[in-house]
């Protein structure tokens, strides 16, 4: 498999759709279509901080990544906050999320972001073999209340 890494174009969204369809039914939930459709517009709007990049095989997207610029109190330059990652299943354990995620820590680098973190499930055991070579864990315990 020979995947290269580019930001997504809005011609790749049938390709796109079943890729963040397959990353919403490994978390078991459902992304109403308006979500998807508004996630979708984002990555094409100057004004918003949020992108995505896809790894591209012979024509066919096998991955994506979706990432988010943000303000901290910590430092004066954007954190970059690493939301969505997904690699069709048969392209797993070929590298495609490595190469996603090294990426997204050059794009950061380029946006003058000191700081690339992630979130996954603590039964995600498969990802986090892979979280544990090219990030470290925080410590940090998340907390949330839906409203």
């Amino acid at each position: 498999m020979t995947v290269a890494i580019r930001p997504v174009r809005p011609e790749d969204f049938d390709q796109w759709a079943p890729l963040w369809e397959g990353y919403n039914t490994f978390y078991e939930t459902v992304a109403p279509e308006a979500v998807t459709r508004m996630t979708w517009a984002r990555f094409f709007d100057a004004y918003e901080p949020v992108h995505a990049l896809v790894a591209e095989d012979a024509g066919r997207l096998v991955g994506l990544v979706h990432y988010v610029f943000h303000r901290s109190t910590w430092m004066i330059g954007p954190t970059t906050y690493l939301q969505d990652l997904f690699a069709s299943p048969e392209a797993r354990g070929q590298g495609v999320g490595r190469a996603l995620i090294e990426a997204v820590y050059d794009a950061a680098r380029e946006a003058g972001s000191t700081r690339v973190y992630w979130l996954t499930h603590e039964t995600n055991a498969t990802a986090r073999l892979l979280y544990d070579r090219v990030a470290e864990r925080s410590g940090f315990i998340q907390y949330r209340k839906a409203l």
